[in-house]
């Protein structure tokens, strides 16, 4: 990094991720890199957490967000915690959704700096944020109806709306991942860099942003999203038709099935029922 995106006042959570400043730059990192990132309960509130932190502290002017270690963005959701029948949200404050991240609306720009794979739940944690920089080794795709789940953390229709239908509704029915050079090609990322080099590309993108008066680039935000008091209006009748069909899909044997045979490293036996 150069002297100016040089990572400076290291700070941590109790667990579940990592918290550096970078001049005007939050970075926050997911640290389960034994789980490849998976998210669980833990990561879910220390992600939220720091995120209210960063919209709170007007020092603050851009996010990161990352994944400790350079295996694995984030690997979804935690499905062997499912499979134990616990919860991946942070406790009081369900609110914010998957990772503390997918439904947590913050006014400053967020930038996910993908290094390595990014699947199902890792994809959402993507889409969420406003930039996207993503190493040559990285992989993004939804493979929960290979689990016999479903994409409810917002990326079955995030995806169509970030990339053309056809090949977003691919990779929904398929559960196939994509490589970054694909996702370039169709704008779901904003740059491809060297492997190992994408939190360092994304705090540099950031800073070209920080350098900007920060209440015009917040301002700008809240009108390309229709944010109003916090919240994304256009959005909510999709959460609502998402939490429907998950709240039916749950209660189905092939839901159960799933994480199941995941966690027993087994092919799945489907039943449609």
């Amino acid at each position: 990094m150069t002297e100016s995106t040089a990572v400076t006042e290291p700070t941590t959570l109790p667990s579940g991720a990592l918290v550096e400043r970078a001049g005007n730059v939050m970075i926050i990192s997911i640290n389960r890199p034994d789980a490849r990132n998976a998210v669980n309960s833990a990561v879910s509130a220390a992600v939220g957490a720091a995120l209210d932190e960063a919209e709170q502290d007007p020092e603050v002017r851009v996010i990161v967000i990352s994944g400790a270690g350079d295996k694995s963005f984030c690997a979804g959701a935690d499905l062997k915690a499912i499979a134990r029948g616990e919860s991946t949200y942070a406790p009081g404050h369900e609110d914010w959704g998957f990772a503390g991240f997918v439904k947590h609306v913050v006014q400053k720009p967020t930038i996910a700096a993908v290094n390595g794979s990014a699947l199902g739940g890792g994809t959402e944690l993507a889409l969420s944020a406003d930039l996207i920089v993503a190493a040559q080794n990285a992989t993004f795709g939804l493979p929960e109806v290979k689990r016999g789940l479903l994409a409810g953390a917002g990326g079955v229709f995030r995806l169509p709306a970030q990339i053309p239908q056809r090949l977003a509704m691919e990779m929904v029915f398929t559960g196939d991942p994509i490589s970054a050079a694909r996702a370039l090609e169709f704008g779901l990322i904003n740059s491809v860099v060297d492997e190992g080099k994408s939190v360092e590309a994304a705090v540099e993108l950031a800073q070209r942003i920080a350098v900007n008066a920060p209440l015009s680039v917040q301002a700008s935000k809240r009108i390309a999203y229709g944010i109003v008091d916090g919240k994304r209006s256009d959005e909510d009748h999709k959460w609502a038709l998402s939490a429907s069909e998950w709240d039916q899909l749950r209660r189905s044997e092939d839901s159960k099935e799933g994480p199941r045979a995941f966690a027993e490293k087994r092919a799945p036996v489907w039943q449609a029922r």
